[in-house]
């Protein structure tokens, strides 16, 4: 036994060292270009552009609803007058009606345009929480050194904001030798069918490959990952797919004086307590890999030794990271319950309930999949189960971290925000970007805006707002990355 021991004793130790020094190699990654100087910009007129865009709430109310024309025409009409020399010089047509696409010809064909996307579309206002606001939500305001109103941060601000770059580098006679092609969508909030989904569909008639796309979907996070006091700039390489799930427990109805044995409400409550307590398993894809590589090195030690030998110890890291929502959720496929009914009268047992459970689902995880996993899970064949209609789809794959698409991103953050850790990984919600996933070789999601704890109750709620001085780093960033990304 002794002996036993001490062999036993010599394996640990091993393995100890040599999981010591794989947490030894995760090192920082070397910034890929070196700060630039401010570049020169009128910061109230930047803010007073952006304000007037505000203004117009060219909102999309629910998948199907009639476009508020006038909006979204005003909000065209305030482009053409804001960005003359673009609107002169560009390829600009409309597609889906009211979406647009840009085409600024590169010099050279050979190589494949690179495409920025973002959305004219907001989400409308919640009634009865217009008083919360601290200005009117379309008042288009710039007070305090911030411009207030609905789309400051999604995505209002990334629309102007590539068009003022777009015009100050046409001013300035830059002209590139890559094609570049800004999409703006007008139904990215509904899904996109229309806008991004068409725009995708007729660059892909004209033989459009694209080297990549860039949309929405992260920001600079500040206090947001755990154990990192520096800014993080996640340029996410993929997101997650979206289906929501209708459960239908059907039994005989009556009067509550004489309930029968069978419930639908019991039967359907039985069923939802069972998927709640059984989420979907929690797994490690390449993007998210990648981040916490990226990241390891500024983390305390413990985590850098999980990391580094995540093969060995992956059910750890995973606990660890299941402790927050925000990163269980890039872990693993989530399901949520958002809709309950059932019943019409308290006097009346109800011969249906339903429920609707919201699913995110992790690259690579089909809507099969998360069909087996619900089916298994209740154990109850008398419930229906159906996909409801909308746009559910599964995840688009993943792109590459190590890509040199991602390295012109990764380095226009290291010009103009030099404090910031440059990281990847997958974002939890779905954006337009899905809808290129057929016409290009790699896709990326990132806003240069900073996006704090707080903001996550802002965009799509209360007093959404951008600072001035945040918004004209905004219009650096999309200049220099222009100049980069065009060659």
């Amino acid at each position: 036994m002794g002996r036993t021991l001490l062999i036993l004793a010599a394996v640990v130790a091993v393995l100890g060292g040599g999981m010591v020094l794989r947490t030894l190699t995760l090192r920082p990654q070397p910034p890929l270009a070196a700060p630039i100087e401010a570049i020169a910009l009128d910061e109230a007129a930047l803010a007073d552009g952006l304000a007037q865009a505000l203004r117009l709430p060219t909102i999309s109310h629910a998948e199907g609803a009639p476009v508020d024309t006038a909006a979204f025409s005003a909000f065209h009409a305030l482009l053409a007058e804001r960005f003359p020399l673009a609107h002169a010089r560009l390829d600009v047509e409309r597609i889906g009606e009211w979406s647009l696409l840009y085409r600024w010809r590169g010099s050279d064909a050979a190589q494949r345009p690179a495409l920025l996307a973002a959305h004219m579309d907001v989400v409308p206002i919640e009634p009865g929480t217009e008083a919360r606001w601290t200005h009117p939500p379309f008042a288009g305001v710039v007070a305090d050194g911030v411009v207030w109103g609905r789309g400051a941060l999604d995505d209002k601000s990334s629309l102007i904001a590539q068009l003022e770059a777009l015009e100050h580098l046409l001013a300035q006679g830059y002209a590139p030798t890559r094609t570049l092609y800004f999409a703006y969508g007008h139904d990215e909030e509904v899904g996109g069918r229309e806008g991004a989904r068409r725009i995708a569909e007729s660059l892909k008639a004209r033989g459009v490959r694209l080297a990549f796309t860039l949309d929405e979907g992260s920001a600079i996070t500040q206090g947001v990952v755990a154990g990192i006091t520096q800014p993080v700039a996640a340029i996410m390489a993929g997101e997650k797919g979206y289906a929501s799930f209708r459960l239908t427990a059907r039994a005989p109805g009556g009067h509550s004086s004489m309930p029968p044995d069978d419930s639908a409400i019991a039967r359907l409550s039985q069923a939802l307590v069972r998927l709640d307590a059984r989420p979907p398993r929690a797994r490690l894809t390449p993007p998210v890999e990648a981040m916490l590589e990226r990241l390891a090195p500024h983390l305390p030690f413990g985590a850098r030794v999980a990391i580094a030998n995540r093969e060995l110890l992956s059910a750890l890291l995973l606990r660890e990271l299941s402790r927050s929502p925000v990163t269980d959720a890039l872990t693993r496929t989530t399901q949520a319950l958002t809709v309950v009914h059932a019943g019409i009268k308290d006097n009346v047992i109800p011969t249906e309930a339903y429920a609707l459970m919201n699913y995110r689902l992790l690259p690579g995880t089909e809507l099969a999949d998360i069909e087996a996993h619900i089916r298994t899970t209740i154990g109850d064949d008398a419930i229906e189960l159906t996909v409801e209609e909308g746009f559910g789809n599964a995840a688009p794959a993943s792109s590459d971290p190590d890509a040199p698409e991602f390295a012109v991103i990764a380095r226009t953050v290291n010009e103009i925000f030099p404090e910031a850790l440059v990281s990847s990984g997958i974002i939890m919600a779905t954006t337009d970007n899905r809808h290129y996933a057929d016409v290009r070789d790699q896709g990326y999601y990132f806003a240069p805006f900073v996006y704090t704890a707080d903001d996550g109750g802002r965009i799509h709620g209360t007093d959404e707002h951008i600072g001035v001085a945040e918004y004209a780093d905004m219009v650096r960033f999309y200049i220099r990355l222009l100049q980069n990304a065009g060659g």
